[in-house]
């Protein structure tokens, strides 16, 4: 591939589920341009500890500006229904350790579609607190996606040492690359040059980085009425 995408999300980032919504959109596309893009979970909680950042929601400033840019994002994405859960901040190392499992072990377009549904059941009314085995075990029978066994092997996986240093290991990776919240983006042009990115909202920026043909955002000219 001529250029590459790594995107580091956790579950609990609501603009790690914009960014994926957005890339799932343009994954076919981007593939004709010879550009792939690979999925990593990873622990914003452990992103925000080690690179010293505060979560947006910790600051009465951002907090009250997100209620804005939220209404905005949902509507530009064309996701709707998005609340806050009551449980929010939730401690997401079990259903990332999840994902990681999934990851590893189904389809491409079965790991997609399970953080979709995670995302979903996270942020959209009736939430869940997937950080409750329980409540995750019943999520993941919810889906579909999986049989009876596969749910089980999925839930004593993400209990295991293997997944807990997968997880921490893509945590890592994401601060190595000077991460500090989620989505994280590293992205790799023809050149072989690999910059940062970070949000929902750079991928005019990213494509110029690529060096994909693009439509910049345009004001057009105001309609004479009849």
């Amino acid at each position: 591939m001529a250029g590459h995408i790594d995107c580091y999300m956790d579950t609990s980032s609501l603009y790690s589920f914009f960014c994926l919504v957005f890339l799932l959109k343009h994954q076919e596309l981007l593939a004709t341009h010879d550009v792939s893009v690979e999925l990593h979970p990873a622990f914003l909680g452990g992103i925000n500890v080690g690179s010293g950042n505060k979560p947006p929601w910790s600051l009465p400033a951002k907090a009250a500006y997100g209620e804005f840019d939220t209404k905005r994002t949902m509507a530009y994405h064309n996701v709707p229904g998005i609340e806050r859960p009551s449980f929010f901040p939730v401690l997401t190392v079990l259903p990332q350790r999840a994902l990681c499992y999934i990851k590893d072990s189904f389809p491409r377009s079965t790991f997609e579609q399970a953080w979709l549904a995670f995302f979903r059941v996270s942020w959209i009314p009736p939430q869940q607190d997937l950080s409750k085995p329980d409540v995750l075990e019943t999520m993941l029978r919810d889906t579909k996606l999986f049989s009876e066994q596969e749910v089980d092997t999925i839930c004593v996986a993400a209990k295991k040492q293997e997944w807990k240093d997968r997880l921490t290991a893509n945590t890592q990776a994401a601060l190595d690359f000077g991460a500090f919240g989620a989505p994280w983006l590293m992205v790799r042009n023809a050149e072989g040059k690999v910059e940062p990115f970070f949000g929902s909202d750079r991928f005019h920026f990213i494509w110029e980085y690529l060096g994909l043909p693009w439509k910049d955002f345009e004001l057009l000219p105001r309609q004479a009425k009849l």
